[in-house]
C-alpha cells in the first residue's frame, strides 16, 4: 500500500503541473478543433440526408480511420514535450522514494494522461452532434446509408458494413478508444524511453518516427510504393496489418471472422507486450540517467 501511494503521488503531482501550464490549453484547445474539423464531415452527411446519428458513430467513423488516429496522436507529443517530467519537485521524490518507483509513477500518470485527452477526444466528438444523436445502442439510418451505399468511401468516412453487422455502436467506441489509447501510450513509452537514453529532443524525433513508420506501412502506401498488382494487395494489406501499430489501432484492419488479419484480441496482447517492453526498458534507463538540477531562482 505504502508503495502504491508513493506511486500515485508522484502521479498526482504531474497532474497538478496542468495548472495554468498554457502548453496543456493549447494541446487540448488544437484537441477540439481538430474533433471538430474530422466529424463534421460525419455531421453535415446526416444533416444533407436528413437523418440522425447514434451518439457514438461520429467518433466511430470519425476515428475508425488510421489517418484520423495517426492526427491526434502527434498531438499526444505536443502534451508530452516535457518528458521526462523533470520538476522542482522531483529531487524531493528521489530523496523519500527509489527510482523504481519513480519512473513507474511517470509511466502510470502518462497512461491516465493519454486516457484523459483521448476521453476529451470522444466527448468533443459527442458535443458536435449530440443536437441530432440518439442514445440507443443501435446502428443509425445514416450508418446504413454510409456504409451499404459505398457514400462513405466517397467522403472518407470508414462506415464499413463489417463494422455494423459485427458490433454494436458502443461496443465498437469503447474498442476504437481501447486501441487508440493502446497506441499512443506505446508512442508516449517510446518517447519516454528515448529522451532517458539520448536526452534532448530524442524523444520527440522518436514519437515522429513511430508516426512515419505508421504513415508509410499502410496498405494504400505498400501497393503504390512496390507497385503490386492487385492480386498480391490482399498479402500486402495482411502483412502491414500485423506489423504496423498504426494498422493495429485501426477498427476494420482486423479479422472479424473471414481474413488473415490480426483479430481484436491479438492486438491488444501485442500493444499489452510493446507497454511492457517500454515499461522494462523505462526502468534499464533511468539507473543509468544522470539527474542535473540547476535550482530556482529566488
Amino acid at each position: 500500500m505504502n508503495t502504491a501511494r508513493q506511486i500515485m503521488a508522484v502521479v498526482a503531482y504531474n497532474f497538478r503541473q496542468w495548472r495554468r501550464n498554457p502548453r496543456i490549453a493549447v494541446t487540448f484547445a488544437l484537441a477540439f478543433i481538430l474533433s471538430f474539423l474530422l466529424s463534421d464531415k460525419a455531421v453535415t452527411f446526416a444533416q444533407a440526408h436528413k437523418t440522425t446519428m447514434q451518439l457514438a458513430e461520429p467518433f466511430i467513423w470519425t476515428f475508425g480511420d488510421s489517418d484520423s488516429i495517426l492526427l491526434v496522436s502527434l498531438l499526444l507529443i505536443l502534451l508530452f514535450t516535457d518528458m521526462p517530467f523533470l520538476t522542482a519537485g522531483t529531487p524531493f521524490f528521489l530523496m523519500r522514494i527509489d527510482r523504481r518507483k519513480w519512473i513507474t509513477g511517470q509511466l502510470v500518470y502518462t497512461a491516465l494522461a493519454t486516457a484523459v485527452f483521448l476521453a476529451f477526444v470522444l466527448a468533443s466528438t459527442v458535443a458536435v452532434s449530440v443536437r441530432q444523436s440518439y442514445i440507443g445502442d443501435v446502428w443509425s439510418e445514416t450508418a446504413a446509408i454510409l456504409g451499404y451505399s459505398g457514400a462513405g468511401k466517397e467522403i472518407a468516412l470508414p462506415a464499413l458494413v463489417k463494422t455494423l453487422e459485427m458490433s454494436f455502436p458502443y461496443r465498437c467506441m469503447f474498442t476504437i478508444f481501447g486501441l487508440m489509447l493502446c497506441y499512443s501510450v506505446v508512442m508516449v513509452f517510446i518517447m519516454l524511453v528515448f529522451n532517458l537514453t539520448r536526452g534532448g529532443p530524442a524523444g520527440i524525433i522518436s514519437g515522429f518516427a513511430f508516426s512515419v513508420y505508421g504513415l508509410l506501412l499502410k496498405p494504400a502506401t505498400v501497393k503504390t510504393l512496390f507497385q503490386l498488382p492487385d492480386e498480391l494487395a490482399y498479402k500486402a494489406n495482411v502483412a502491414v496489418g500485423w506489423l504496423s501499430p498504426l494498422n493495429q489501432a485501426t477498427y476494420h484492419m482486423h479479422n472479424f471472422g473471414y481474413d488473415l488479419l490480426p483479430r481484436l484480441w491479438q492486438s491488444f496482447v501485442i500493444f499489452a507486450g510493446l507497454m511492457a517492453a517500454g515499461y522494462l526498458l523505462a526502468l534499464r534507463a533511468i539507473r543509468r540517467y544522470n539527474f542535473v538540477f540547476t535550482g530556482t531562482e529566488g
